[in-house]
């Protein structure tokens, strides 16, 4: 008998042992699994934050070349306009002087003197603004006395500020010599030529 309760009693220790062996094993498991999950799920975190760390420098880095570029064209831009600005400024001081000196009426004279000579060409009329024509009147009657007994005829229009325009056959065709019109022209004509210059400047 009291062997008896001595094996059941070293069954017991065995059975408990070993359960706890198991239980013991079974917690280190799910321990060293759960220490796993936690270092693979800090490793996705920190790839993660390191790829958006990275696409954000990315995007950074392109959003300031891509605004560096812009506010070098918008400086090219503004120094072109800048150009022009002034350029037209200056053609227009110049035409404008040549406009209030006696050169007009000697222009004005160049220029019915070569339109009457063409052979389709009838009516001619130059206008300019009442100013000026009051200005020039006796000059260019003096001038052109031959040519208006031909037709050409002096006109007031006061559309214009400077400058002169020429309308033949009766109005059918018409040339701006205005100080607006010459401006626009030689403007148009330099300003590819300035940009030119300024490429090679680069």
């Amino acid at each position: 008998m009291e062997i008896q309760l001595q094996e059941l009693i070293d069954q017991i220790k065995r059975d408990g042992v070993e359960a706890a062996d198991a239980e013991a094993k079974s917690m280190l498991d799910d321990a060293k699994a759960q220490a796993e999950k936690i270092i693979s799920d800090a490793q996705a975190q920190a790839d993660k934050i390191l790829v958006n760390a990275k696409n954000e420098n990315e995007r950074m880095v392109k959003s300031s070349e891509d605004a560096i570029r812009q506010a070098g064209r918008n400086l090219l831009i503004s120094f072109r306009e800048s150009v022009t600005r002034e350029l037209k400024a200056i053609v227009g001081e110049n035409v404008a002087t040549l406009y209030s000196s006696d050169a007009l009426a000697q222009l004005i004279i160049n220029v019915v003197e070569r339109w009457a000579d063409k052979p389709d060409a009838e009516d001619i009329s130059v206008i300019l603004n009442s100013s000026d024509l009051k200005l020039l009147e006796e000059t260019l009657l003096a001038a052109l006395k031959d040519r208006m007994l031909k037709g050409v005829v002096l006109k007031a229009n006061d559309n214009f500020d400077g400058g002169f325009r020429i309308a033949v056959n009766n109005g059918g065709a018409y040339y701006d010599y205005s100080t607006e019109a010459v401006v626009d022209m030689l403007s148009n004509y330099l300003s590819p030529k300035v940009t030119e210059l300024l490429k090679e400047a680069e």
